[in-house]
C-alpha cells in the first residue's frame, strides 16, 4: 500500500493500483494527493504517469489535472506533460507581502544582521509537517561559506540549531510519536538511544532558551537558534543565525544569543498584537532592538 501526503498534510491510501473512494475522503484530498506530485525531484507529470501514481484511471486524473490547469496551479509544457503554474508564483508574491511573520520579521533580522560579524547569515523558518522551512533568510558583509536552508526548502527536524529549537518544543506527545517513527534518525544525530535521553536533551534545550550547533547542516558553519511562538505560545519557527566557524567562538555567541532572543521576542509581538494579523510597520522598528553590542 502507497500513501499520499497531500501539502495539507492529508494522508491519501491507493490499494492494488485503485484509489480507496472510503467516505471521508472528499475530492479536495484527491486534487491535493495530484498537486502533491509536483517535486523538485519530479517537476513535471503527464496525464498518463500520475495516473499509475495515484492509483486511478487516466480520465480520472484528466480531470484532476483540468481543474488544477484552470486554477493556474499548473500550466501544460511540451510533450504533454505538466508543471506548476503560474497562480503558484501568483501566492508566494502575496506571502512576501501580507504574511504576518515575514512581515513582522523583516525589520528585526535587518537590524539583527549588522549586529554580526563578516560571513553570517539570518534565517527565519517554520515547522512544516516533520520538516523545517526556511522562508526569508538575510545575509552580512564579507564572503559567504553556503547555507543550505533555502527559502522554501524542507530540512531535517532533527539536525542543526535552527531545526532543534523548534523540536525542543514540540507537545510530548508529538515527541513521542516522532521517537517511535524516527528513533533510528534520532539516534544517528545524536539526539538519544532511548526516549527518555532524547526528551531530557531537548528539555535542557528548553531551559536554555537557545539551540547551538557546529557543521551538522553545513561544514564551516555554527548555528545559533532560537524559538518563534505564536500568540498561544504554540511552537511555530526559529529566528537563527548560520555563523562562519572560523569567528564564532564563546564569546561571540554570549554576545548574539540575547539579541537573538530578543529580535525573536519582537517579531512575535509585532505578530501577535496586532488585531486579525494585521501588523504596523511603527511596532517593527529595528530601533527597539535596545541589547548593546
Amino acid at each position: 500500500m502507497e500513501v499520499f501526503k497531500s501539502p495539507m498534510g492529508h494522508r491519501m491510501h491507493e490499494t492494488g493500483g485503485s484509489a480507496n473512494t472510503s467516505a471521508n475522503e472528499s475530492s479536495g484530498d484527491r486534487l491535493l494527493a495530484a498537486l502533491a506530485l509536483f517535486t523538485v525531484d519530479n517537476p513535471q507529470w503527464t496525464v498518463e504517469d500520475a495516473a499509475r501514481k495515484l492509483g486511478v484511471s487516466a480520465p480520472t486524473a484528466y480531470r484532476y489535472f483540468k481543474r488544477l490547469t484552470g486554477a493556474g496551479l499548473i500550466t501544460p509544457v511540451s510533450g504533454a506533460g505538466y508543471t506548476l503554474g503560474p497562480a503558484i508564483i501568483q501566492m508566494d508574491r502575496q506571502i512576501q507581502i501580507t504574511d504576518p511573520m515575514l512581515r513582522a520579521a523583516r525589520g528585526v533580522m535587518h537590524e539583527l544582521i549588522q549586529r554580526a560579524p563578516d560571513g553570517s547569515a539570518l534565517l527565519l523558518c517554520r515547522l512544516f509537517h516533520d520538516r523545517v522551512m526556511c522562508v526569508h533568510q538575510v545575509f552580512g558583509r564579507g564572503p559567504q561559506e553556503p547555507v543550505s536552508y533555502e527559502r522554501g526548502r524542507l530540512m531535517p527536524l532533527f539536525r542543526g540549531a535552527t531545526s532543534k529549537v523548534i523540536l525542543a518544543h514540540l507537545p510530548p506527545r508529538t515527541l513521542k510519536s516522532l521517537y517511535e517513527q524516527s528513533g533510528g534518525e534520532i539516534y544517528q544525530a545524536n539526539l538519544g538511544d532511548s526516549f527518555e535521553e532524547f526528551r531530557a536533551g531537548l528539555a535542557a534545550i528548553r531551559r536554555a532558551g537557545v539551540a547551538t550547533s557546529h557543521g551538522e547542516i553545513d561544514p564551516g558553519r555554527v548555528g545559533l537558534g532560537v524559538p518563534l511562538f505564536d500568540r498561544d505560545r504554540t511552537i511555530l519557527g526559529s529566528l537563527s543565525f548560520a555563523l562562519s566557524a572560523g569567528r564564532a567562538g564563546d564569546k561571540l555567541i554570549a554576545r548574539l544569543t540575547p539579541l537573538l532572543t530578543q529580535g525573536a521576542r519582537e517579531i512575535e509581538r509585532a505578530m501577535n498584537d496586532e488585531p486579525e494579523g494585521q501588523i504596523n510597520p511603527a511596532r517593527v522598528s529595528p530601533a527597539r532592538l535596545r541589547v548593546a553590542r
